[in-house]
């Protein structure tokens, strides 16, 4: 797969996948107009914008988010995105972007009459919601039917988490999370969850396993992942059977064992329920498109 995968959500609006896997920096340039503005998420990383044949330089470190509007000048992208990093672009025209903010301008600077021509930039730090929906839009492996509608919804939902200014539910500002080793214990509960998928802990067992009562497991849970725990689980276990479905080296009933389904039927039936068609039907639809 190319390390720079362009997804067009709508004309001249595009979402920018470039993960660098390699030892070596990874160039994206682009030429864009003075009417678009630019979003740069770092999951994983780093990155560095040079201007000027290197005469300016402007850092993008991970878990990290600029916004980037200029509609006096317009200045070519030269994004170099370090090895082992990855980063997630958006580019949208303002009359676009205006379009989905219309009756909230007020709250976005940038948006109001007195800033329209004015340049703006911001840095800020990328929430646990926005990595999550980072994270699913980097790792997605869709079917080209669905393809665009995915991405544009994620693309939606991100954009609603980074301009959401109701602090209840800004899982940043939650008392909870502002305790580092609570946060920390339930990020383990995650990954015990993830390693176990094919017998998962009981809750109360979870909660043993971290050190937190099952009340402060399951708020903080949600709150970080936006979840619960066994929701998260099935989501995590579907994706898994889904890639590797897609890798065509397990048959439906071996996928299912991999997973924890001792049962065909179960996992058939879990599988339709998440992505609304059977495996097997699923595999038909892979192998049709790649004769």
């Amino acid at each position: 797969m190319s390390p720079i995968e362009e997804i067009n959500i709508d004309p001249e609006f595009s979402v920018f996948k470039l993960d660098n896997n390699s030892p070596q920096p990874l160039n994206f340039h682009k030429e864009i107009g003075t009417d678009i503005i630019q979003f740069y998420f770092c999951l994983r990383g780093s990155g560095q914008f040079i201007y000027n044949q290197g005469a300016y330089t402007l850092e993008l470190p991970e878990e990290k988010s600029l916004l980037l509007y200029n509609p006096q000048k317009q200045l070519p992208v030269h994004l170099e995105v370090k090895s082992q990093s990855a980063i997630i672009c958006l580019m949208i025209p303002i009359k676009k972007f205006h379009s989905l903010f219309s009756s909230e301008a007020e709250f976005i600077g940038f948006l109001t009459d007195e800033n329209k021509e004015k340049k703006y930039y911001t840095e800020e730090k990328i929430t646990p919601a926005i990595a999550i929906v980072l994270t699913q839009m980097l790792n997605a492996s869709m079917h080209p039917s669905v393809k665009n509608l995915f991405y544009k919804g994620k693309t939606y939902e991100l954009l609603s988490l980074v301009f959401n200014y109701n602090e209840e539910q800004n899982i940043d500002n939650c008392p909870f999370l502002s305790d580092e080793e609570d946060v920390i214990k339930i990020k383990k509960a995650k990954d015990i969850m993830i390693q176990q998928m094919t017998e998962p802990p009981t809750l109360q067992e979870l909660a043993d396993l971290i050190g937190l009562n099952i009340k402060k497991l399951k708020i903080g849970f949600k709150q970080i992942y936006g979840d619960s725990v066994f929701s998260f689980l099935f989501d995590y276990k579907m994706d898994y059977a889904r890639k590797l479905l897609d890798e065509g080296n397990y048959n439906v009933n071996e996928v299912g064992l991999k997973i924890g389904y001792s049962s065909a039927s179960h996992f058939i039936s879990a599988f339709k329920k998440k992505y609304g068609i059977t495996p097997k039907k699923y595999l038909m639809s892979i192998n049709s498109n790649n004769q």
